[in-house]
């Protein structure tokens, strides 16, 4: 079976092959940023509707050696330490030594917990909130205290929307029937675009 030759343009050029391979397949590779991307646009729109609820809250309590909170507060043992005990999850935001106390601030998407420690005795209390799991997804839209790798997931599926955008477009250049329809669409999709910002937005 002979091959469908590919697609020329006004011009009479042939095109690439590599285009419509990258459109193809880098379209199945961020399929799935896609789908999280475009759901929590929605989502995050109307956060009202879909992270409706209390988060789940518990307290907990324990006592830590005091030797870690002597004049040279171990920071890294004290915070491993009270995560490998409560099973606490997301990165330390903050660590603050004063004089009587230390206070320890997790933060994860859709997760934080606050610990109170007594520098004297080792006595401490942890707060731990965790969100319904939209708000998990709307803060990985966000990239909210998510963590370097998933920052570059971000930047990756960026790059990736980036490249099919304009790859979808490349192809289109080189379909003579629908080149002047799909441009007059684009062209009105951006006039919306404009015309919401330039209306709408206060």
């Amino acid at each position: 079976m002979t091959p469908t030759p590919a697609p020329r343009p006004a011009g009479g050029r042939r095109l690439p092959q590599w285009i419509r391979w990258l459109h193809i397949y880098g379209s199945m590779f961020g399929l799935c940023a896609t789908l999280l991307f475009a759901v929590t646009g929605l989502t995050l729109n109307h956060a009202d509707w879909f992270e409706a609820g209390e988060p789940v809250v518990r307290t907990l309590e324990g006592t830590l050696a005091t030797k870690d909170l002597s004049t040279h507060v171990d920071k890294l043992t004290i915070a491993e330490n009270l995560r490998e005990a409560h099973h606490l999850r997301g990165k330390v935001a903050e660590f603050a030594v004063e004089d009587d106390e230390c206070i320890v601030v997790w933060k994860g998407p859709a997760y934080s917990a606050d610990a109170t420690i007594e520098r004297a005795t080792g006595k401490y209390r942890i707060e731990e909130s965790r969100r319904p799991v939209m708000a998990l997804l709307d803060d990985l839209h966000k990239g909210r205290d998510c963590g370097p790798v998933w920052a570059f997931v971000i930047d990756a599926a960026a790059v990736v929307l980036t490249l099919l955008s304009v790859t979808g477009l490349w192809l289109l250049l080189y379909l003579k029937k629908r080149l002047r329809s799909g441009l007059v669409v684009a062209l009105v999709g951006t006039i919306v675009m404009v015309a919401a910002f330039v209306v709408g937005v206060p």
